[in-house]
């Protein structure tokens, strides 16, 4: 008996797969391109109160930045400009990889800052507690996922860059050993 392969447009994954991936992948887009923007659009918005009512080990430096203006302006410019660049990485397809690990380090920097540990009360009202895990690291996770199984090469603008520019290290590396073994 011999094995038959077939070859799908997408390529390793199933049509299910790829599908939720890729709306995975636009979810996560929307939730920072919105948040980006929602803080861009409103004049009052400041990350000041979120630094200075950390509660873990990068209080007292974040606490400092809370209450510098120049670096709460530099912070605030960076979190705005951020979340849309990531938003719209995610959504386009567009470098989607680098825009995903942009992501999973924001979100880590979220979650450092405010972790949901019980008994920790921040002046800012949270969604509540669960005892490590929040939204903020659920989405994290999510993001994890696209990282590691990418799908912007085949919907995406990714497709349409070198693909020197998109692949994992890893397949880098087996490239390489595959070369070196002919």
């Amino acid at each position: 008996m011999t094995a038959t392969t077939t070859t799908s447009p997408h390529g390793s994954y199933s049509g299910f797969q790829v599908t939720t991936l890729v709306a995975l992948r636009m979810l996560i887009g929307w939730h920072f391109c919105y948040e980006g923007l929602a803080k861009l659009l409103n004049p009052y918005w400041t990350s000041a109160g979120y630094l200075a009512g950390s509660q873990w080990f990068l209080k007292d430096l974040l606490i400092d930045v809370a209450s510098n203006a120049t670096a709460v302006t530099a912070v605030d410019l960076l979190n705005q400009w951020g979340l849309v660049a990531i938003g719209l990485g995610l959504m386009l397809g567009a470098l989607a990889r680098p825009a995903a690990v942009a992501g999973v380090i924001l979100l880590a920097l979220y979650w450092i800052v405010a972790p949901p540990f019980a008994g920790v009360s921040y002046p800012m009202p949270a969604e509540g507690s669960y005892v490590l895990v929040n939204k903020v690291l659920v989405e994290l996770g999510a993001l994890l996922v696209i990282v590691a199984f990418p799908t912007s090469h085949i919907y995406g603008l990714d497709r349409f860059l070198p693909r020197a520019l998109t692949r994992t290290p890893a397949a880098h590396e087996r490239d390489r050993g595959t070369k070196e073994l002919t």
